[in-house]
């Protein structure tokens, strides 16, 4: 009779991706960051724009990289193609393998666990939710910075090559859709990681698991 296979908590792959993903992402967000400090207006053709509330702040030195617009964008756009790489290969390995069972959101099976993990968090619970190897709340955060990446990659290709790529483009407004839409993506993926490090650091096990790979289940 043939055993189940014993699968660690966190498997080398979605370790390797996970680690990988810091150093582009700090890189990525850092040179995006000095981009706008070139043209910090929002509105077409770097007008204002009345919805935007930041139109003269210029994000901190300490806070760019790439030293100039030209330096900034020769980084961002090369480094972006290694973060598009690195996530195919965790997507690729999560198809193949099967994991996303145990870590896609699905709604029939996570929405009430969510839900109730919220209230837990909320203290409108006082029981915390049963939970696997995530719970609803995590797997939910977790495929919709997913999707949120998605989208971050298909408008920063508006940006890149907004003539070629005229019709992308148009699916945000135009280049000065794409445009917001990819600072806001930004705003929404450093808040993700917020949220991520403070759960680490109220579950540190989980941090332990995504050095060592964790039990096997």
């Amino acid at each position: 009779m043939q055993t189940a296979r014993a699968v660690p908590e966190q498997p080398l792959a979605v370790r390797l991706t996970h680690w990988l993903n810091v150093p582009l992402l700090l890189l990525m967000a850092a040179s995006g960051l000095e981009i706008l400090a070139a043209f910090p207006q929002m509105g077409p053709q770097g007008e204002p724009a009345s919805w935007y509330p930041l139109q003269e702040w210029v994000p901190p030195s300490w806070l760019r990289a790439g030293g100039w617009l030209a330096g900034a964008r020769h980084i961002h756009f090369a480094l972006g193609w290694f973060l598009v790489a690195n996530g195919l290969v965790y997507l690729i390995w999560m198809a193949a393998s099967g994991e996303w069972r145990r870590r896609a959101f699905l709604p029939r099976r996570d929405s009430m666990n969510a839900l109730q993990t919220m209230a837990y968090y909320l203290r409108v619970r006082k029981i915390a939710p049963e939970q696997g190897l995530y719970n609803g709340l995590q797997r939910l955060s977790y495929t919709a910075v997913i999707f949120l990446a998605v989208i971050e990659v298909l408008s920063g290709l508006a940006l890149y090559k907004p003539v070629q790529l005229s019709a992308l483009a148009a699916l945000f407004g135009g280049y000065d859709g794409a445009r917001a839409i990819h600072l806001l993506g930004l705003a929404a993926l450093a808040g993700f990681t917020v949220g991520h490090i403070a759960m680490v650091l109220l579950h540190p096990r989980a941090l332990l698991s995504i050095f060592t790979g964790g039990s096997r289940s």
